[in-house]
């Protein structure tokens, strides 16, 4: 019996009681490798003592401070770590407690930056779809996950349109290069702001690296330098959403760092925390923080829980342990052992279409045909099959489908913590492949 209203109604959970580093353990004493970080987020795994502490010590001293009274260091300080290691001009944060938190209060931010400039009539986002940008009515209007957007279609803003990802394995042609193919569907943009009018536009909001919608798919080379340059040409913003990516999921702090952009508004949460606290986070550039001193000096948006002490503290230590434990150069090391392991077990699998991703996110795209790329029929719900089997197998692993176009495909997503090793690595690599096996074979 239970009185939560689970994910689904018709499965009960199974109990979780403890974690020992990359591994949570059920009620049963049964041991789960966390391949996928829950959804991208336990990075430093499940018992780190130093992140333990620190939450503890926060406690200690005060738990909890509303912002219309007090600011408080942990905040401050965390705040200062972020963007002294910040790309661009990016100079100060916003402190919420999600992703889907901070997707709503970039997008308020973009709305009361032009009309704090005195160009109100810029109130419309383009978006891509297969994105995600989180759950909460403006993150799911930008977002362009359609099968999450088909229940409250009726209720979503009308404010975002969409256009065409930059999803290489499915769409780039066999007559052009990867460039090529990044500045045409770049290009998209500039043509979806000149058909809406550039004044009513006021933001592009994309990931840098998409997440669980698609199966982890990296931009092309170029492709974030001429979304840039549109932006740049048209006086709107960008947002980047590295709500899932970043945090050094990637191998840099900041996943735009790779594709050599810096945003106006960055969006993060997940790796931030780490899942011991539940925290988010909007980087702005210096030149939205001036539009709002400068004019009303008041952001219209606010949470009860925002700038929260203790998870700050938590945060704050989960960067300080990243950095001071060289966690990137680990992450970069072990997703080069995990991309080289994937592709010797699952590179000519006849059901694997595509492996692909940075650092330590990996994308696996599953495929009813490895030569024609042909999805398999979503009834079969292969990416569920293979969840069950990798949890028969103590493997917890991220499956979704809808891969393709929203219904049809299937991926399974990988996002281990930052503090796996070699012997993690084979382990995922083996009781995944013999579940992709046995999920197909069904």
């Amino acid at each position: 019996m239970t009185y939560i209203l689970h994910r689904n109604s018709h499965i009960l959970p199974r109990l979780a009681v403890k974690g020992d580093g990359p591994y949570v353990i059920d009620a049963g004493g049964d041991r789960f490798l966390d391949a996928s970080g829950g959804a991208a987020v336990s990075c430093l795994g499940h018992s780190h003592p130093d992140i333990i502490q620190a939450i503890k010590d926060q406690i200690d001293a005060i738990a909890y401070t509303h912002t219309s009274f007090f600011t408080n260091q942990a905040a401050e300080d965390l705040a200062q770590h972020l963007i002294e290691r910040a790309p661009g001009d990016l100079s100060k944060v916003y402190f919420v407690s999600g992703g889907s938190e901070a997707v709503e209060a970039a997008l308020k931010m973009a709305r009361q930056y032009f009309v704090e400039i005195g160009q109100p009539e810029r109130r419309r986002v383009v978006a891509r779809w297969q994105s995600y940008h989180g759950n909460t009515l403006g993150a799911l209007s930008a977002g362009g996950n359609k099968g999450r957007r088909e229940m409250f279609g009726p209720i979503l803003s009308d404010f975002a349109s969409h256009i065409e990802p930059c999803y290489e394995y499915r769409h780039r042609r066999d007559d052009e290069s990867a460039e090529d193919y990044g500045r045409r569907v770049a290009d998209e943009l500039d043509k979806e702001i000149k058909r809406l009018g550039p004044e009513t536009v006021m933001a592009f909001i994309a990931e840098p690296v998409v997440g669980a919608t698609a199966g982890v798919v990296p931009a092309v080379r170029g492709y974030f330098k001429r979304i840039r340059e549109i932006c740049d040409s048209h006086g709107i913003l960008l947002i980047l959403d590295e709500v899932m990516c970043g945090m050094g999921r990637t191998g840099t702090l900041y996943a735009c760092e790779q594709d050599g952009v810096a945003p106006d508004l960055l969006t993060c949460a997940k790796g931030l925390g780490a899942g011991y606290q539940p925290i988010g986070a909007v980087l702005l550039d210096a030149k939205i923080d001036a539009a709002f001193r400068d004019g009303s000096g008041f952001f219209h948006h606010g949470h009860t829980y925002m700038c929260h002490p203790t998870a700050s503290a938590a945060a704050l230590a989960v960067q300080r342990v990243i950095e001071r434990d060289d966690l990137l150069a680990n992450v970069r090391n072990q997703g080069d052992a995990l991309n080289d392991a994937l592709m010797e077990r699952l590179g000519n699998h006849h059901h694997v279409g595509d492996i692909r991703g940075r650092g330590l996110f990996r994308g696996i795209e599953l495929v009813g045909d490895r030569a024609t790329k042909a999805a398999f029929d979503p009834a079969r719900k292969v990416h569920v099959r293979v969840k069950q089997e990798a949890m028969k197998r103590g493997l917890m692993c991220y499956p979704a489908g809808g891969t393709v176009d929203g219904k049809s495909g299937d991926h399974i997503l990988l996002a281990p913590p930052f503090i796996i090793d070699k012997s993690h690595v084979a382990e995922i690599v083996e009781k995944l492949g013999d579940a992709i096996d046995a999920a197909v074979q069904e």
